[in-house]
């Protein structure tokens, strides 16, 4: 991966960024949904054009699995920003709260001008973000019950999706949505640490050896209670192999696994048993202080 940025933009891509083209206009509000363990990776930046002009919400996903305080320090700069943004968790029960508080707060303008004319607005709101960050999760959190197709892997939901809530809130379910060209180097390497960018286009052994030189570098104490073998001393180049002593994982004629070790480094980070990791902080600012 060094230095070589990832291109990856499949046709279902083109489509969907069509058909959400095609919506918008239906669309009261906007719900994006990012990484909360990296917010400005995981953000597409296509989308301030797209939806320029709607109303919009930002929701830190799977906060649960990055560092309290980093949250905290991305919602107070969203908040100077002026982009209305909360952390949750989607696969728990006060996500629901926390989405439809904000989406009431971000319609009540525009219900108000409704009732004032004496229709009861139907507020329908677009739940968008790449591939792999929970807006399935989410939908189906604020349902109440399984109404969008979930999955551990990018480009599980294929298709438009209109989710009615209550007779007058409904949700539309849209695939992930990558840009055209990954160009950061670092911020690609982030997408792929986090399951963004699918496993089988990439050398997940070069990817899980960046994932740990990255986490001895964050979290070394966490790494090394996770993984009994490595230590600040195990050279670079030398972590993919650590894991696999440390977890017994040898070929026949006595070789490390480190293939095995490397789907076991991804799979158990994205399931945040390694450590509570936050890969990307704010931009400094002068006044940069935590969200109230």
């Amino acid at each position: 991966m060094e230095g070589n940025p990832i291109n990856w933009y499949p046709g279902h891509m083109a489509k969907a960024k069509r058909m959400l083209e095609e919506n918008l206009k239906l669309i009261d509000v906007v719900i994006e949904l990012v990484d909360a363990r990296a917010p400005t990776a995981s953000r597409n930046p296509d989308f301030d054009a797209l939806f320029q002009g709607k109303s919009r919400v930002l929701l830190l996903n799977k906060s649960d699995l990055a560092d309290p305080a980093t949250n905290k320090r991305w919602i107070g700069y969203y908040k100077r920003q002026g982009i209305e943004a909360a952390e949750v968790t989607a696969s728990a029960q006060n996500a629901k709260t926390t989405a439809i508080r904000l989406i009431e707060k971000a319609t009540a303008e525009r219900v108000k001008r409704f009732e004032e004319k004496g229709v009861k607005k139907t507020i329908r709101v677009l739940i968008a973000g790449i591939p792999n960050v929970g807006k399935s999760t989410l939908i189906n959190r604020i349902a109440g019950e399984k109404r969008a197709q979930t999955g551990d892997k990018p480009g599980v939901t294929k298709g438009k999706q209109w989710v009615k809530i209550t007779p007058h809130l409904e949700l539309l379910d849209s695939p992930g949505l990558l840009w055209p060209k990954l160009g950061d180097v670092k911020l690609s390497e982030h997408l792929a640490f986090l399951g963004s960018i699918n496993d089988e286009i990439l050398n997940i052994e070069e990817l899980a050896e960046h994932l740990l030189a990255t986490l001895r570098e964050l979290k070394p104490d966490a790494l090394f209670e996770r993984y009994k073998k490595l230590s600040a001393d195990t050279p670079e180049g030398a972590l993919l192999e650590g894991v696999a002593k440390s977890r017994g994982f040898v070929l026949k004629g006595g070789v490390y696994d480190t293939e095995r070790a490397a789907r076991i480094v991804l799979d158990e980070f994205r399931a945040g048993k390694i450590a509570r990791v936050s890969l990307e902080q704010p931009p400094k600012e002068e006044d940069d202080g935590e969200a109230e």
